[in-house]
């Protein structure tokens, strides 16, 4: 009788992810939830102007970061990412520090959502505890990294599709608020930026100060 033989092979991993889940997934990881629970503080510490000012500044800060990094994966594309351009092209230490400050950074980012969160919800049902909603949205957070990662990438897909809606929603709103277009609603107009110390308030002192708020808005990239 001939031997059988048994060749076991591992499975082969499945590209699960459409071309759809990775741009919106990009596109909405650019939209941190400081833009959403602290646009507000940013005006009110820094005037209109400071915060306008603050925005752009980290906004250029994070797109000339980005743009190296493209070319530092153009030219070398490793699955560690800046941790290892680090470690190869500064020092094994620095890339060493790279890698676990970013992962503390997702690790507070984590808990941080989950307080706004709570913020949010506790609007509008002030009397639930707020530590049920971070309950609730860490169990979320957890089941949508337990399932597969087609359901995963459908789930940011949608999800960041309602964040890129909300913002221009959000836009349209205080345009028209700007203009007056509301029947029944004085047209705002450019009176915030007249109004008390603005437009820039606090000076250039507040203007740096709110910039970790500002770069909390582009949490995710």
């Amino acid at each position: 009788m001939g031997s059988k033989t048994k060749t076991t092979e591992a499975p082969a991993l499945r590209r699960e992810l459409k071309a759809r889940h990775l741009t919106m997934i990009a596109i909405g990881g650019s939209i941190g939830t400081g833009l959403f629970v602290a646009s507000g503080a940013t005006i009110s510490q820094a005037g209109p102007g400071g915060a306008l000012f603050s925005y752009i500044l980290i906004g250029l800060m994070v797109y000339f970061l980005m743009t190296s990094l493209g070319e530092l994966a153009a030219y070398m594309p490793v699955s560690g990412s800046f941790a290892t351009y680090g470690q190869n092209y500064v020092e094994e230490g620095f890339g060493f520090a790279l890698g676990w400050n970013y992962w503390y950074n997702w690790a507070v980012t984590i808990a941080v959502d989950l307080v706004a969160a709570q913020l949010v919800m506790g609007w509008w049902f002030p009397d639930t505890p707020g530590w049920i909603w971070s309950a609730l949205f860490l169990c979320v957070i957890f089941l949508l990294n337990y399932i597969s990662v087609r359901g995963f990438g459908e789930a940011e897909y949608w999800f960041s599709l309602i964040k890129v809606a909300t913002v221009i929603i959000f836009i349209i709103v205080g345009v028209a608020m700007i203009i007056g277009i509301f029947k029944g609603v004085e047209p705002v107009g450019w009176s915030n930026w007249t109004t008390g110390d603005a437009p820039f308030a606090g000076g250039f002192a507040a203007m740096i100060g709110v910039a970790m708020i500002v770069g909390f808005s582009f949490q995710g990239n």
